[in-house]
This record gives structure tokens, sequence and C-alpha cells, in this order.
């Protein structure tokens, strides 16, 4: 036979009435600041993965423009608070672009001036889109716990 365990309705009830505290907006707030974190991690590691031109001293020109061209929302900042996010059914999108125009060729590569070589492509957006995307999981998993722990102080 078993026995029969104690079962608190009490803190059942307490425990429920904590969970309906976190309101929509709440949660939609908190998947924003997620949203945010992540695309300013993807953001930081492209732009330290992003290639500088290297030209002679005394040619006039100037390397980096490809690297200080990325941006990450409608707006061109950095920032995390500045973002622009676009909420469209259960997605969070933030753009992250690069519009200079020979962007795509040192990201998939291209063929030389005389078409008779090819120079293989950097991949740098790839390889961090890549990296952001398994360590989203552990990201997360903090996030969550961090807010769950707050919640139920």
């Amino acid at each position: 036979m078993s026995k029969k365990g104690k079962f608190e309705y009490k803190e059942f009830k307490e425990f429920n009435d904590k969970i309906q505290k976190l309101s929509k907006e709440q949660v939609d707030l908190f998947i924003t600041a997620c949203a945010k974190e992540l695309a300013a991690r993807l953001l930081s590691k492209v732009i330290k993965r992003t290639p500088v031109g290297q030209y002679p001293s005394g040619s006039g020109k100037v390397g980096g423009t490809l690297r200080r061209g990325w941006t990450a929302g409608k707006s061109a900042s950095s920032y995390v608070n500045s973002l622009t996010i676009q909420h469209v059914g259960n997605e969070y999108i933030i753009e992250i672009t690069n519009p200079t125009e020979y962007s795509s060729y040192v990201e998939f590569g291209h063929r030389t001036r005389d078409h008779k070589g090819w120079v293989d492509g950097r991949f740098m957006l790839t390889i961090s889109e890549q990296e952001i995307q398994s360590a989203t999981p552990k990201i997360l998993e903090r996030k969550i716990e961090k807010m769950l722990g707050e919640c139920f102080k």
C-alpha cells in the first residue's frame, strides 16, 4: 500500500500567484532584452572578425570602412538599448547589416579582376552567427534563471 503524502495547497496557490504576476508585458520586455543581448553579441563578434584593408603609407587610403559599416537594427548605433526590434508574430527580428557595397564579396568570395582566379570569402558574419547560435541556449538559460530568481523572492 502506498502512503498518502501531504500537499500544502497554500504553497501551490502562492507559487501560482507569483507566476500569474508575470504579465504579458513583462515577458515581452524580457524577450526583447534577450534579443538585444544576442544581437549585440553577434555584432561584437562580426566586427572583430571583419578584415581591415592594408594600404601602403602615403597612398592616402585608410582601411576599416568595412569594419565600421556594421549596424544593427534600423539605427546606426551598436548600443544595446537603441537597437530597433521588429515583432512579427512569434518572432523578434533585429537586422544586422553592412551597407558597404563590397561586403558580400568579402563575406562569400569573388573572382579576381582578370577573371582567372578566386578570392576565398572570409565568412565573418556566417561564422559569427554559428557561434552565437551554439551559445544561445546557455545565454538564455542564465537569463531565465536570473529572471525567475527575481520573481520568486
